[in-house]
């Protein structure tokens, strides 16, 4: 089976960010498409779901007010992790990112007084799933109505 990708407007759109933002992090390879990368003038990358998971947060990172330098440091954990990213909490005191495998840890974390907040992939996952299969079958409705 055959992954389906995302192209650019459509993952700006979905992931609530600018082109310039996207192609910034593209270019600094933050998040490169993992389907297909741009070979040139005329060339569409196409972003995978994964990507679009990471992506979106990237993006939560940075609206809770994480660090660039930080949120590069969190991607490539997510990366290289060997466990399933689903399974991953990241949390933050705004200095750094924290990723949680269990509840005590989160416990530990504010019993020092932390101010902290979580971000749950697997939470990511599931919106933006709900996203894409609004955006289809807002789509699919668009089609049949022009019909």
């Amino acid at each position: 089976m055959v992954e389906r990708g995302y192209r650019v407007p459509e993952v700006c759109r979905i992931i609530g960010i600018s082109y310039r933002q996207l192609d910034y992090w593209a270019r600094t390879e933050l998040v490169r498409p993992s389907i297909q990368d741009a070979q040139g003038s005329g060339t569409q990358r196409l972003y995978s779901f994964q990507d679009l998971v990471e992506l979106r947060v990237i993006k939560k990172l940075l609206d809770a007010g994480v660090s660039l330098q930080r949120v590069r440091k969190a991607v490539e954990y997510l990366q290289h992790t060997k466990t399933p990213t689903t399974g991953v909490t990241l949390m933050s005191d705004g200095a750094r990112i924290y990723a949680v495998d269990s509840p005590e840890a989160v416990v530990d974390l504010l019993s020092k007084g932390q101010g902290v907040f979580a971000i749950a992939v697997d939470k990511v996952v599931t919106d933006l799933e709900g996203s894409l299969s609004k955006g289809k079958r807002n789509r699919n409705a668009a089609s049949a109505g022009g019909a």
